[in-house]
């Protein structure tokens, strides 16, 4: 026992001793270093997570119900906002931070409306929806204490609108009718969430036209719609004018609406439905004399659009509306959306600051497509259908100029009515004067595709499309979906940036009637014929600068042409500086490692050089009898 004890006590003793000598010894000072950087890292990679938690895991946050019920109805949307197909924006009590500031809007190229209780409708007047009316469609639900959102989906042409009000919630749903230009579509689905029964009072338009007339025609047979029974029409006519400088035009205006009581009963717990239809038509500038023969002609217009609506939409009032005729209704309307966007742009997301990503793209082209007219999916003659076929597929000449990427004047801000009308006649001015007047005469499916044609520069030129864009830009991942080459092709171009920092070009065909080729810069090489599989180019620079990519189906217009281009020099393109690059994959020029990395790797830099410099002056600078003592042997 005494033998364990003698023992332990020496264990103990020589353990003291190794800690002292730890403490003292020069070797005690690397490693006083590792256990400091080794601290170092601890404090840079460990404590921000331990703090976040410590911190709020004691602090729990606990939403009022509006905004719990505003989070239930905003779900549905969350993907489609995260990829750049929608737009959520909290109009009440203000925007949470992240959401983009863009204006809410529905249009048609005949109606438009930003949509807002009080927000007036516009018509078309020069290059955009910019004529403002004192008509204010919309019909609303105002109560105290509201939390309101708004969501714009660009894939349906459609505007959701939400309120959380005290016991019950309500959600809009807004639409300019794509195949019926002169009709504005409102959903509206009221909610009693209370065991109690609700009054409540709608807002309903208000009219303040110049010369304001009013009617009411009662209908042969009251039809039902949804929940609601519509008996009577009301007609309101008036005139506005287009030049305020002009007093002698003006334009006549018809609006039609269905006659509704202000007034609803909320069944507990229950759910009311009202589909509000407005048709509006409206003339070219007359004069003071031809109002009253047109004022006749639109109200006639507007009444029978009214009227065969409802009769599509509804049943006899003996009957429940049909809900699947108002599905169907509004399918049209998406159908011909879905369309438009067949043709289309993507580009990779960049993460530098205020570069141009896919939200302000997606929300600028819908901006446009919002005030064009899509004259193919209307009820028109077979003449005039002829007309747009045609004008379709003759693009010679578009997009002839720098592509509209880099044109920061094309992609301002749109957070008011007046900055996106003002954006979209920017837009449909640059596409006329830059040779795409025809795409635009065939309407949205021509300004879509004359869009598309600029973010790359294609151009189409005598019998071939060429890629002008100039390879320096090319620092990001672009993909041009179903580029129009004629009634019957469909183009895909990709231009993808490889690891190795070098582009290249990669053309695909999504359908073709015929045989097509395609060429790289300078067009040296054997052409190659395209198929649906995709066909690489790599991306040359030429002396003096020519387009990077060449399409045609005269092969032999293919293998002469590179005689006609008058190149001195053609070389693959150099590959993208690094820095470029990792500016635009990961925010900054460091890299794909994260900032804190880099500092804490500067950090252990430097305190290595500290205690580095302490060992140097200490074995250097003390007395040498105690160097003697420490080194020498006695």
């Amino acid at each position: 026992m005494l033998f364990r004890s003698a023992k332990s006590k020496f264990e103990t003793v020589d353990a003291v001793r190794r800690i002292k000598r730890l403490a003292e010894g020069t070797l005690s000072s690397y490693r006083r270093l590792f256990l400091l950087l080794l601290c170092v890292c601890v404090v840079f990679y460990l404590l921000p997570p331990i703090f976040r938690y410590i911190f709020l895991s004691s602090y729990t946050e606990t939403k009022d119900p509006h905004s719990v019920c505003m989070d239930d109805r905003l779900t549905p949307f969350i993907l489609q906002n995260y990829e750049f197909d929608a737009n959520i924006r909290h109009v009440s009590p203000s925007m949470l931070p992240g959401e983009r500031d863009i204006t809410p809007y529905v249009g048609n190229g005949y109606l438009g409306l930003e949509i807002a209780h009080d927000a007036f409708l516009n018509i078309k007047h020069g290059r955009a929806m910019q004529l403002p009316i004192r008509f204010q469609p919309v019909v609303s639900v105002q109560a105290a204490g509201e939390k309101e959102a708004t969501v714009v989906e660009y894939l349906t042409g459609m505007v959701h609108r939400f309120q959380c009000l005290a016991g019950y919630f309500v959600s809009y749903t807004y639409y300019a009718h794509r195949t019926q230009p002169n009709i504005l579509m409102q959903e509206l689905q009221i909610t009693n969430t209370r065991n109690m029964m609700e009054e409540i009072e709608l807002v309903m338009p208000r009219v303040n036209l110049p010369k304001l007339t009013k009617r009411i025609v009662t209908l042969s047979e009251p039809v039902s719609v949804r929940m609601f029974t519509y008996s009577a029409l009301e007609v309101l006519t008036g005139t506005v004018q287009p030049q305020p400088e002009d007093p002698s035009k003006y334009i006549v205006i018809s609006i039609v609406k269905p006659q509704l009581e202000s007034k609803l009963q909320l069944r507990k717990r229950g759910t009311v439905r009202i589909v509000y239809p407005i048709a509006v038509q409206y003339s070219k500038p007359v004069t003071e004399n031809q109002v009253k023969g047109i004022s006749d002609a639109t109200e006639q217009q507007a009444t029978q659009a009214m009227t065969k609506l409802l009769q599509k939409l509804g049943s006899k009032a003996t009957n429940t509306g049909s809900l699947n005729s108002i599905n169907t209704y509004r399918q049209e309307h998406i159908d011909v959306w879905t369309d438009l966007w067949a043709t289309g742009f993507t580009i990779s997301t960049s993460k530098a600051e205020n570069s141009l990503n896919g939200d302000r793209i997606n929300a600028t082209m819908y901006a446009v497509l919002s005030q064009v007219r899509s004259f193919e999916f209307e009820e028109i003659g077979g003449n005039k259908r002829e007309d747009i076929a045609k004008a379709l597929t003759y693009a010679e000449g578009c997009y002839d100029s720098y592509h509209t990427l880099q044109a920061e004047n094309l992609w301002r801000e749109m957070s008011n009515l007046q900055q996106l009308n003002s954006l979209v006649s920017s837009w449909m001015l640059t596409l006329e004067k830059q040779g795409c007047h025809n795409l635009i005469r065939a309407g949205a499916s021509g300004v879509i595709q004359a869009m598309v044609l600029s973010f790359g520069s294609f151009r189409f030129s005598n019998q071939h499309l060429e890629c002008n864009i100039h390879p320096k830009f090319l620092h990001r991942d672009f993909h041009f979906r179903r580029l129009n080459y004629g009634n019957k092709t469909h183009l895909n171009v990709t231009i993808i940036v490889k690891d190795d920092n070098k582009a290249v070009i990669n053309v695909a065909l999504d359908r073709s009637d015929r045989s097509y080729y395609a060429c790289d810069g300078g067009c040296l090489d054997e052409p190659i014929l395209l198929t649906q599989n995709r066909r690489q180019f790599p991306v040359k620079l030429t002396e003096p600068l020519t387009a990077i990519l060449y399409i045609t189906e005269d092969k032999q217009h293919m293998e002469e042409l590179h005689h006609a281009i008058h190149v001195k020099e053609v070389v693959e393109a150099p590959a993208h500086e690094q820095h470029l690059i990792a500016l635009h994959r990961h925010g900054h020029q460091l890299g794909g490692l994260p900032t804190l990395f880099w500092v804490s790797v500067c950090a252990i830099i430097i305190v290595f050089h500290i205690f580095l410099c302490k060992l140097i002056i200490k074995e250097y600078c003390e007395p040498s009898d105690k160097l003697r003592y420490r080194y020498n042997k006695p």
